[in-house]
């Protein structure tokens, strides 16, 4: 369908300082986006008597992760619902937040301002006027200083048609259009509507004449099942299926949990789930529901690898597999469960339900799942029998890494039918244009890096090279003739720890000068030296 870019993977005050969750926790997630409040933050959500999860605070933690952030401005006050006081008192507090941010210039990975949240039952129409006009000023105001980072929103409480498109209609006509819309969808059983939200939204922009913007649905998941494997999977189907750009966990509960992956800082029922979303590498691929049983699967070119991700029924059941002719006659297929543990008990690992060969038959096999748990969540992961290509992950694309910045683009030149462009921004920590790679890699030791490359100008191009927080060098990427011409650098020596790590190629990024020239990323290999 597209390409693997954990569109589900992220949660609402996800974060809750830079050491909690506990560092590394997160990572083996890929988590793609959070959105945390604004500097400053004020609110008590949830019964906590401090208020957690200042985004520049916590932004050293989930850039740590691969993961960027929205900052929800209206957060800075104490209450929910939100307190108005009044116009003055907003404008002071835009003004605040925004300085902070700018001042941070350092800072990376915050690539949005969430305007406002959940205007349908929290804006204050008595006091503060109409919440179009209060956008439209808001909107104005944010911009007048930081023309740099994205606006989201609207963040209705839930899909309203009409709400939604007099919205656009007025954000059109005063030139205050969101770069990123985003609703929610809290309602138990929420996942049966966002197809037909998405494609609703769609013809409002096309009646308006609006160009496609990307969606966001920034709190998923009602407080009764939010902590359920087998709902959290049919969410995460729906959403790549309607090909939204990112999908957060909502925060009924506490902070720092990424809505209930992990409690004291161990994995629950849930988090394994996610921990397969992760592992997920290449192109998302097709899957056709059954009733109740839905799932969200890749397939990775590289390894020859798909792994499928589903749940929501009971009984025995079966997954038919197609397209794998070329993984020869027979294949390995193992199945592994995750239960509903709920968000305060700790489960050590996903359990193996079966591992087992069986016949490729017309390029399909079935794969059973006896008594299945309806509330409890599957993986099934099938390679060539003797396994995947190679006994560990060692390419990575671009397009399924952390991309700040720049763009994911369709070439058919390049090895996954996508690349990373227009990785062109330097200056601070708003603009820097730079992939995280997310590598793991079995052992400690000394790798080679190299990376799949197009530089269509005359002279050579660089960016830097930075893994795990270290110091800067220099890759060189000599021309290729041609953009969307694809070559391979010169390999370059680098110190992993066993485990997971975080690899950057930047043409802009805090502590490095800035790179030279222009690049295009399509992969980079990881291999022992």
């Amino acid at each position: 369908m597209r390409p693997v870019t954990h569109v589900g993977a992220g949660g609402l005050y996800a974060v809750a300082s830079d050491t909690d969750p506990a560092p590394g926790l997160l990572t083996p997630l890929r988590l793609k986006q959070h959105t945390q409040p604004a500097p400053g933050v004020q609110q008590l959500g949830n019964g906590a008597t401090v208020p957690s999860g200042d985004i520049l605070k916590t932004a050293p933690a989930f850039t740590r992760d691969g993961a960027q952030a929205y900052a929800r401005m209206p957060d800075v006050y104490p209450n929910f619902p939100y307190r108005w006081i009044s116009w003055a008192d907003w404008t002071q507090k835009i003004d605040t937040m925004v300085k902070a941010r700018v001042d941070a210039r350092s800072t990376t990975n915050i690539n949005g301002w969430e305007l406002w949240n959940e205007p349908d039952g929290t804006w204050d129409t008595a006091k503060a006027g109409p919440f179009l006009d209060g956008w439209t000023r808001t909107y104005r105001q944010v911009k007048s200083q930081d023309t740099t980072t994205p606006i989201v929103g609207p963040s209705y409480s839930r899909y309203y048609p009409d709400l939604m498109r007099d919205f656009m209609a007025r954000a059109k006509a005063d030139g205050t259009l969101p770069d990123v819309v985003v609703w929610h969808e809290l309602d138990d059983g929420g996942w049966n509507d966002v197809d037909e939200h998405v494609a609703d939204y769609r013809s409002i922009e096309r009646s308006l004449g609006i160009s496609p913007r990307p969606i966001s649905i920034n709190e998923y998941g009602s407080p009764n099942q939010v902590d359920t494997p087998s709902v959290s999977a049919h969410f995460i189907a729906q959403f790549e299926r309607t090909g939204i750009k990112d999908a957060e966990r909502a925060y009924w509960y506490e902070s720092g949990t990424v809505g209930g992956l992990v409690w004291n800082d161990r994995p629950t029922g849930s988090y394994w789930l996610y921990k397969w979303y992760g592992e997920m590498a290449g192109n998302m691929v097709g899957v056709t529901p059954s009733g109740d049983l839905d799932g969200f699967a890749s397939y990775d070119s590289t390894r020859k690898i798909v792994n499928v991700a589903l749940g929501g029924t009971f009984g025995d059941n079966a997954v038919q597999v197609k397209g794998l002719a070329s993984f020869g006659s027979q294949v390995r297929v193992t199945v592994n469960y995750t239960p509903r543990s709920g968000r305060m008990s700790n489960v050590a690992a996903p359990t193996q339900v079966s591992s087992t060969t069986a016949t490729v038959v017309n390029g399909a096999v079935t794969v059973p799942i006896t008594n299945q748990d309806h509330l409890g969540a599957y993986q099934v992961v099938v390679t060539p029998a003797p396994g995947p290509v190679t006994s560990y992950q060692q390419t990575y694309e671009a397009e399924n890494a952390t991309v700040v910045n720049a763009s994911i683009l369709p070439s058919a030149s390049a090895s996954n039918g996508s690349y990373v462009g227009r990785v062109d921004g330097l200056g601070d920590g708003r603009s820097n244009s730079f992939v995280d790679f997310v590598v793991e890699v079995p052992t400690a030791g000394s790798y080679s890096l190299t990376t799949r490359y197009a530089n269509g100008g005359t002279t050579t191009s660089t960016q830097g090279l930075a893994y795990n927080g270290s110091d800067f060098s220099t890759v060189s990427y000599a021309p290729t003739g041609g953009w969307g011409q694809f070559a391979t650098s010169a390999a370059t020596p680098i110190t992993l720890k066993a485990g997971f790590n975080v690899i950057r190629l930047a043409k802009g990024s805090p502590n490095f000068a800035g790179g030279t020239g222009f690049a295009e990323l399509d992969s980079i290999t990881v291999t022992p030296r």
